[in-house]
């Protein structure tokens, strides 16, 4: 997702002075880069062993200060706290703000981000009211930024996350609603993100639309084995996993990988990923 996270945040001129929020922050890939073009950042997602990775990563990254990147641990570049099922609140309250510094560093960001284009959004699902909170924690006018999919015919990895759709629930619809921001990843499954969805959710969340635009964002392996533990590391095939069994699953996404197996060995999905960005 490199040329994603580039493209936008050379795009909102990220750097010395931004204080930016990452929503569903995983194991800090965006983040880091962020803190590397002189970013202040705070991230939150549900699943505590990526943000445990988080915190390895920021505290070796540059700029980073003893202390500052562990999970609840306020001060330093960075902050980072499980979303639990409270909502970004009570997560926030929880784990970083307490009295005086520590609260106004909760609050006050002037980006705010959902990258996780593996999540697209659902009509049904929490997700605005859960935007909307993050939105309100920033400044007036501050640049919220959402990605998904592209087309799916422009999106080749989509044949293959459908795999675990399908092994998990196989009269499942790959068009149901996706799990809220927060949301259990040991449950998360794929879908495809839709024209409208990004701005739909915005308007929802009762953000002002403020562009949009496309990256090419190929996934590349060095074998297929690799590509195999990379897919299987997103948790969107977890479902699958306890519906049939892990050699099963492994065998269907080996499967599904085979037109995109170069002669040399690699493996190479050309993919095209969409963001909106949005104003508080």
């Amino acid at each position: 997702m490199v040329p994603l996270y580039e493209a936008v945040y050379e795009r909102l001129e990220v750097g010395a002075g931004t204080r930016l929020l990452g929503l569903g922050c995983g194991s800090g890939l965006a983040l880091l880069m962020a803190v590397a073009r002189g970013a202040t950042v705070c991230g939150v997602d549900p699943d505590e062993e990526r943000l445990g990775l988080a915190g390895e990563r920021l505290l070796a990254g540059p700029g980073a200060r003893p202390g500052g990147a562990r999970p609840g641990v306020p001060g330093g570049v960075a902050r980072l706290a499980r979303l639990a099922d409270g909502g970004l609140g009570s997560a926030l309250t929880v784990t970083g703000a307490g009295a005086g510094t520590a609260a106004r560093a909760w609050s006050g960001f002037t980006v705010v981000t959902a990258f996780d284009p593996l999540s697209a959004p659902g009509s049904g699902s929490a997700l605005p009211e859960r935007l909307a909170s993050a939105a309100a924690l920033a400044e007036p006018g501050s640049p919220v930024v959402l990605a998904g999919w592209g087309p799916p015919e422009r999106c080749a990895t989509s044949t293959v996350l459908r795999v675990g759709v399908r092994l998990a629930d196989p009269t499942a619809d790959p068009t149901f609603p996706q799990l809220p921001l927060g949301g259990a990843p040991s449950t998360a499954r794929w879908q495809p993100c839709g024209r409208d969805d990004l701005e739909d959710l915005a308007q929802r969340a009762g953000l002002r639309l403020d562009g949009s635009g496309r990256v090419a964002c190929p996934f590349g392996y060095a074998d297929t084995d690799s590509a195999v533990r990379g897919l299987l590391s997103t948790g969107l095939f977890d479902a699958a996993e306890r519906t049939t069994d892990a050699t099963q699953v492994r065998k269907e996404i080996t499967e599904a990988l085979h037109p995109y197996r170069r002669q040399d060995g690699t493996v190479w999905m050309e993919n095209v990923m969409r963001y909106l960005i949005a104003r508080t």
